[in-house]
């Protein structure tokens, strides 16, 4: 009998094309799609609850699939983390209902950009860190952050070849952390658009270097205008922290 197992899995997308098959490159999906179908014996296609980019990391992202295995659900995650390559590991697994969607279950997702804002870029976080060398004025980026907390339509914060049906979205929050030299802008949102969250950043790097006001954010918003946005910020520094599901009774 087929059951349905949710897998929330981590890892390093340095060397990955992002998260969906592809045919210019290797990919997480592909990777676990491969190491999955060899160990359990049957063809297997996992579902993502979110397609990273190129090079964005993950500690909590979820994928689904179904199996007809009678590997307790619970021990998964230990055999598949000594077949999986290092960069990829599974942090958990559990069964979960046969209809159980990660893309169209009503959740939280938490987003992290983290910057280097030191005076030389730190070789050891190079790969993990988005490098600003001018002191970022972090007070600046907190008020300005605040405009884009609610309900709004993000199209200024959208890259082009998005296909989402709107471009309406709720951001729940958006924290800006300084400790020494690592500037954090972690947000919280129900779904986020096409490069949303690294849009969000380069505009925010832009209030803090004091190029735009942060009452400015508010009219870049109101623009419904991708160019009036700031920079995509580079993909390394992004990390999917969380996915949040509500529960279901």
């Amino acid at each position: 009998m087929s059951k349905r197992i949710k897998l929330t899995v981590a890892y390093d997308g340095t060397a990955y094309c992002g998260w969906q098959i592809q045919p210019n490159g290797i990919t997480i999906e592909e990777v676990l799609n491969r190491t999955l179908t060899d160990f359990l014996g049957e063809e297997i296609r996992v579902i993502g609850a979110s397609r990273t980019d190129s090079g964005v990391h993950a500690r909590g992202n979820v994928a689904v699939f179904d199996t007809e295995s009678r590997i307790p659900s619970d021990r998964l995650s230990y055999a598949l983390n000594t077949q999986l390559p290092e960069d990829i590991r599974i942090m958990s697994s559990e069964e979960v209902a046969p209809d159980f969607h990660p893309r169209y279950r009503d959740s939280v997702k938490t987003y992290e950009y983290h910057i280097d804002n030191g005076r030389f870029p730190d070789p050891v976080r190079r790969l993990y860190t988005h490098f600003v060398p001018a002191k970022l004025d972090t007070e600046a980026m907190r008020k300005a952050a605040a405009w884009l907390v609610g309900t709004h339509d993000f199209a200024s914060f959208c890259a082009s070849g998005s296909q989402a049906k709107t471009t309406v979205r709720t951001v729940r929050e958006i924290n800006i952390f300084s400790e020494s030299d690592e500037v954090l802008i972690q947000a919280k949102g129900e779904g986020f658009l096409y490069n949303m969250v690294r849009i969000i950043a380069g505009t925010l790097i832009k209030v803090g270097l004091g190029v735009y006001p942060p009452d400015h954010v508010k009219e870049i918003l109101e623009a419904k205008d991708r160019g009036k946005a700031g920079e995509t910020a580079p993909a390394k520094g992004l990390l999917l922290k969380n996915i949040e599901y509500k529960k279901i009774d």
